[in-house]
């Protein structure tokens, strides 16, 4: 097609088909790889216990822990991340509790405290912890120097909640010059709905978006 003759529908069924078919251009080397398991703690999983609990998260952690168990066997470092009360929340961005995703009137002050990791995911003794202040992983934590000192450029995301904390650190992610790999079915929203609409934005800017099995046989 000769340059200038793109019409509407030509450029709108490009759009669709990048979010809905795309598939970044790069092999995963499991070398070259890091899993972060994203605020898969109790606030967010252990269920019943806060307005936040996301429940597809509870259900996906046999898969995260599959994903981890396989990571852990083949040397891949696994770092976990928790949104937790650092430097007395000085370092929160300001305008956050403007926000509609803040429960007025549900405001526990043990949650969101100690950003413990669910349980069933408990990070061994010499694994990494973050507990992170905002969203994305990378904002204002060690995250960027701990990779680059494990000489690791690909991160494989997987945890909660997609749209917001998994999807900000694949966004940082990229814009660091990493590879991100985006688990589809390893990730969850506290609205189902936002699940594929977030993943089709992830799959055609910012990340390789797939199955924790494709994952796990990619790295095997």
């Amino acid at each position: 097609m000769r340059a200038g003759g793109f019409t509407e529908q030509n450029v709108l069924d490009m759009a669709r088909r990048g979010h809905e078919e795309g598939n970044a251009g790069f092999e995963v080397v499991k070398e070259n790889c890091a899993l972060l398991v994203i605020d898969m703690q109790d606030e967010f999983v252990k269920p019943h216990w806060t307005p936040y609990w996301v429940p597809e998260a509870t259900r996906q952690v046999p898969h995260i822990k599959r994903l981890v168990e396989v990571c852990r066997n083949k040397n891949i470092p696994v770092i976990f991340t928790s949104y937790a009360k650092t430097h007395n929340n000085l370092d929160r961005p300001g305008s956050g509790g403007f926000m509609p995703n803040r429960y007025p009137g549900f405001n526990d002050p043990s949650w969101f405290k100690d950003g413990t990791i669910f349980q069933e995911l408990t990070p061994l003794d010499d694994e990494i912890i973050i507990h992170k202040p905002s969203y994305g992983a990378f904002y204002d934590t060690p995250l960027e120097t701990i990779l680059k000192n494990l000489d690791r450029d690909t991160v494989i995301i997987c945890g909660t909640l997609t749209n917001y904390c998994c999807g900000m650190t694949a966004r940082q992610a990229y814009e660091r010059g990493f590879k991100v790999v985006f688990g589809s079915d390893i990730t969850s929203t506290d609205d189902p709905s936002m699940q594929e609409a977030e993943l089709k934005v992830l799959r055609r800017g910012f990340a390789r978006v797939l199955s924790v099995n494709d994952i796990i046989k990619r790295l095997e």
